[in-house]
Parts: C-alpha cells; sequence; structure tokens
C-alpha cells in the first residue's frame, strides 16, 4: 500500500501503542454487550475471510468494535472520519493487530484525510462501516469497480443516513446499506444521553466555565438536540430551541423550553450549540446580534454548521485564548468564542473522548451483528437504505438487560394472540 500507516508516521510508536492498548482495555471492561459479542463472534467466526473497510472516529470504545470484527475472522482496514477525532495512540494500537491495517491519524489537512480512506479501500473492502458516508460516497466517486463484490455497508449517523437516502432517492446507492443510526438502540441512548452529555461536558472542560444561570441555545430539535438541551436544563442553564420543522418546536415548547428563531435567540444565548446536521445555522447576522464572549459549538457532524468564513470576513482579530478555544474580535470589541475549529466538540476538542463508554457499547452492539447479518444474509437485501431488523436490535437490548441484572415481564401467549389480532374488541 502507497500510503503510510500511522505506525509509519508516528515518532515512538511502541509508546503510543502501549498507551492506546491502556485507553482500548479500559473501554472493553465497561462494555458487557461487545464481551458478550465478542465471545459469540470468536466462536463462530462470522466474518471469515470477508475484508472490512472503516471509516469512524477512531478512539477507544471504537477500537474495541474494530477488535472485535477481526476476532471474528475479517482484514480490517480502518481511518478517521473527522481530523480532529483520531487518538493516535489507540489508532496505533490497532495497527499492531495482526488482522488490522490503521491510517487513522488526527490533525491531517483535506488531502490526506481522503488519501487515507482511499487507503482502506485499496484493500478491497466485502462490507463497509461507516460515520457520515465518506466511504460509500468514495467508493460511487472513484472506486466503482469495487461495488460488485461488496455485499453491505452499515451507517453509524444521523448525517450519513441522511447522504445515503438522497442518494437512495437519486437512484445512485448501488449497494445495501443499513441505517444504523435509525434503530431505537442508537436513536434513544447514542443521540440522546450520548451526544448530549458528551457536548456540554466537552463545552464546559475546554472552556472551564458554568452552565448554571446561563442561556444556552440548542440548534435543532432531533434526538441530538433532545440530548443537548434536557442536559443542559438538568444543569441549571435557561435553554432556548431553535428550529425548522413546526411539529417539533411544538414538541420543545410542550417540553417547557423557550422557542424562537435564530436571529432572536442570538441576542439572548451564552452558550450555542448546534445539532442540526445541515450548513448555516448560525451565520453573519446571528454574530452581528450576539453579546461579548458568547461560546460557539457543533455536535451535528460536518464542520459547516456555524458559518466561519462568514465570522472570519466580520472579525478585526482572532487568536486562541486557550487549547481548543478561538476567539474572534469584532469592530465594536465583541469577543466570539469558536471551540474545536466548529467540528464536532466531544470528539474533536483537545480534551474530547467522545460518548461515554456505556452508551457506544449499545451503538457498536448494533454494529456488530449488523455485519454479521449483512454477511449471512446479504442477498435478502437489495441495494438501497435498510432499516436494522428489530430482532437484532432487541438482541442488543436484551444482552444489555441481562449484562445489569435487569428482569422484564413477558407477554403470556393470550396477550400476544390479543395484540396480533383484529377481531377483539371490548
Amino acid at each position: 500500500m502507497s500510503h503510510p500507516t500511522i505506525t509509519d508516521r508516528l515518532a515512538d510508536p511502541s509508546g503510543a501503542r502501549e498507551s492506546g492498548r491502556k485507553k482500548i482495555e479500559w473501554a472493553r471492561q465497561h462494555m458487557p454487550i461487545m464481551t458478550s459479542i465478542a465471545e459469540t463472534f470468536g466462536e463462530e467466526r462470522p466474518l471469515e475471510g470477508q475484508t472490512v473497510a472503516m471509516a469512524m472516529h477512531v478512539e477507544a470504545k471504537t477500537a474495541v468494535l474494530t477488535e472485535v470484527i477481526a476476532e471474528a475472522g475479517a482484514e480490517v482496514a480502518i481511518t478517521g472520519c473527522n481530523p480532529l477525532s483520531t487518538h493516535d495512540d489507540v489508532s496505533a494500537a490497532l495497527d499492531a493487530h495482526d488482522a488490522i491495517t490503521s491510517y487513522a491519524e488526527r490533525e491531517v489537512d483535506d488531502e490526506a484525510y481522503y488519501a487515507a480512506i482511499e487507503a482502506t479501500l485499496d484493500h478491497g473492502p466485502t462490507v463497509t462501516v461507516d460515520d457520515g458516508g465518506d466511504l460509500v460516497m468514495a467508493i460511487h466517486d472513484e472506486y466503482p469497480e469495487l461495488i460488485d463484490s461488496i455485499l453491505g455497508g452499515c451507517e453509524e449517523t444521523t448525517t450519513g443516513v441522511h447522504r445515503l437516502r438522497a442518494m437512495d432517492s437519486d437512484g445512485e446507492l448501488r449497494y445495501p446499506m443499513f441505517a444504523v443510526n435509525d434503530t431505537p438502540m442508537k436513536r434513544l441512548f447514542d443521540n440522546v444521553h450520548g451526544t448530549g452529555e458528551a457536548s456540554l461536558s466537552n463545552v464546559a472542560m475546554t472552556t472551564n466555565l458554568s452552565f448554571a444561570g446561563k442561556t444556552v441555545v440548542v440548534a435543532g430539535y432531533g434526538y441530538c438536540g433532545k440530548g443537548v438541551a434536557k442536559k443542559a436544563k438538568g444543569q441549571n442553564a435557561h435553554v432556548i430551541v431553535t428550529e425548522v420543522e413546526p411539529r417539533r418546536a411544538l414538541e420543545a415548547h410542550m417540553e417547557g423550553y423557550e422557542v424562537c428563531p435564530m436571529a432572536e435567540a442570538a441576542e439572548k444565548g451564552d452558550v450555542f450549540v448546534t445539532t442540526t446536521g445541515n450548513r448555516d445555522v448560525i451565520v453573519g447576522e446571528h454574530f452581528e446580534r450576539m453579546a461579548d464572549g458568547v461560546v460557539l459549538a457543533n455536535a451535528g457532524h460536518f464542520n459547516v454548521e456555524i458559518d466561519l468564513d462568514s465570522l472570519d470576513d466580520l472579525a478585526v482579530a482572532r487568536r486562541e485564548v486557550r487549547d481548543g478555544v478561538e476567539e474572534f474580535e469584532m469592530e465594536d470589541g465583541r469577543r466570539i468564542n469558536v471551540l474545536a475549529e466548529g467540528r464536532l466538540v466531544n470528539l474533536a476538542s483537545p480534551v474530547a473522548m467522545g460518548h461515554p463508554v456505556e452508551v457506544m457499547d449499545q451503538s457498536f452492539g448494533v454494529q456488530a451483528v449488523c455485519v454479521r447479518e449483512m454477511v449471512e444474509n446479504a442477498d435478502s437485501y437489495d441495494a438501497g437504505v435498510h432499516e436494522v431488523p428489530d430482532e437484532l436490535d432487541r438482541e442488543v437490548a436484551e444482552i444489555k438487560l441481562d449484562a445489569e441484572g435487569i428482569g422484564i415481564d413477558a407477554l403470556s401467549d393470550e396477550q400476544s394472540a390479543y395484540m396480533n389480532s383484529w377481531q377483539h374488541g371490548t
């Protein structure tokens, strides 16, 4: 392979491997779902002979998923899905695995980022695992000859699923993809509790500021926005929600949040967190209305939600005032602070560790069983976006409940018959 791996690039790969291995083992210790799946996969080897290309946030929890896929018999090539979310020591630890090649490296430029994606595709994948859709896009745009040999893939996040559904709608998606993001085990926990907790904790750690008594503006009230709003409210902030979808706006209102357009919220907010997955959510007219010292963070996917070009045009000076915090000084002396270059604050800030381990255990458990399903039953899925079979999502939930020692009731035969019949009335 012409593109260097992370091991080729590091000055002290052995020290990095040791550091990364500690992080991975700590995560694995707290991931009972992945531990259970790893035992099954290790015995059954359901991915024997497969080659899996992955573009993910390469940190400790992702490393556990990567190693479990390798332990299931696959050759794995992995790279990052964000230039600032890779932990180089974790990437080096993965690259030391006999069945894994890691190209992920932190703080690369766009050219190196996309070269690393292409390097994973040089391995000739039969399955893809994506977070944001970059692998799928690269295959369709640059490597269409791979499509016939690809069984299918899995997409982890909201933005990626949106991109895939747009491709599918246009008739351009040429192999089957599971919308892992859309399962209850992903949306209800990863998006709400994972994004909510991790985003706010990274804002707090990066700035060393409190939310109590502040006004937090949450742009978007999807599952991620709900999580950020809920957690901010729990830390005694006043929460304002901005939305473009009337039913979500009404839902936020009924949950007790103030709802208004961003132009109005811009004048009130102390901390702004975007969670929409769309571009130009906070733009020039909003910067002009903001108070001195506001903090802007993005918890969506790509760094397009905050219009940084417009902010730079308005600023008379910009400087790093704290690790991960860039201050833009306006002509009138106001200062606007942007965290993590407008990228995913919970993964791209200098102190970021991503979502809590327990949350990602659930999401990656779904990813793992979906990869198995795509390999074992590839003929059942045509090209396009597919919902994850409900029994797979339930399987992961049952593993988690069992690990937590939580018992639940079961329907009786009579109850099942009643729920499945249209003939019952009074």
